[in-house]
């Protein structure tokens, strides 16, 4: 396992922050030399750590302003498959294989209940799905990554 240091969770978080920032502004706020970015930053990509780079959308803004979490039980030693398939659902955003009472947990974004409707009707046709349980979410709270 590759190990992180405190230079290395102060890039980290800056990244998190914003993604698009040049090795000299990281290295301005972070306090260690803009060559020290560079090559840190090569380093955790080379290690996996970064894995790559991302923009971070507002979802009500692109009229997905039904975020719902559903949970699945599933019957017949298929979990693998079904998570495929649900993988490949447009408006599944995240999929899970949890341990505890459900087997698998999708995030989904949506246009409308409806379109929601369709959603979890979708997941229930899947051979060997055996329950839902779909959570609306009426407010975010926090959504993102850990700082470091």
């Amino acid at each position: 396992m590759f190990e992180i240091d405190a230079v290395d969770r102060k890039i980290l978080d800056q990244y998190l922050a914003d993604a698009r920032q040049s090795y000299h502004q990281v290295a301005k706020k972070t306090g260690v030399a803009v060559s020290t970015v560079q090559d840190r930053t090569k380093k955790l990509e080379k290690n996996g750590i970064i894995k790559g780079y991302t923009a971070v959308l507002d979802y009500e803004k692109l009229g997905l302003a039904v975020t719902a979490i559903t949970e699945i039980t599933t019957t017949g030693g298929r979990l693998a498959e079904i998570e495929k398939k649900l993988a490949q659902i447009p408006n599944a955003i995240s999929v899970y294989d949890v341990a505890g009472a459900t087997d698998a947990i999708v995030l989904g974004k949506f246009r409308s209940t409806s379109e929601l409707s369709r959603f979890t009707k979708s997941i229930q046709a899947i051979p060997n799905v055996n329950s839902t349980e779909t959570h609306i979410v009426l407010a975010l709270v926090k959504e993102g990554l850990p700082k470091f």
